[in-house]
């Protein structure tokens, strides 16, 4: 996406990659609103890059089959290895560079 830092940036890729969606699975805007419930105007509205309710975003996101996706928004940290990990005071820390060493040794210098 183009400028994480700019919510406006995101709501008008979303849309963009939204209408293309939309398109390859061959579906008018009329027809997305028929099989979503949501009226043509929040959906063309959403295709420009204007803001729309996350109801709205998540009733299109799951008509366009994409709702496995939804799950990438905020991944699930318990998921994550990571999460598994002892983080306590015993938990071995990462080695780092020995500030006192005088450079690397192939091991048959003296």
């Amino acid at each position: 996406m183009a400028d994480h830092n700019n919510s406006e940036e995101l709501i008008k890729e979303l849309g963009k990659k939204i209408k293309i969606y939309r398109i390859f699975k061959e579906m008018s805007q009329q027809e997305l609103a028929d099989k979503t419930g949501v009226s043509k105007r929040s959906i063309s509205r959403l295709e420009q890059g204007e803001a729309v309710n996350t109801d709205i975003l998540f009733k299109i996101l799951l008509a366009l089959g994409l709702g496995d996706n939804i799950e990438n928004l905020i991944p699930d940290q318990t998921k994550r290895p990571a999460f598994y990990l002892d983080r306590s005071e015993n938990t071995p820390k990462r080695v780092g560079k020995r500030s006192g060493k005088k450079g690397f040794k192939w091991g048959d210098e003296n």
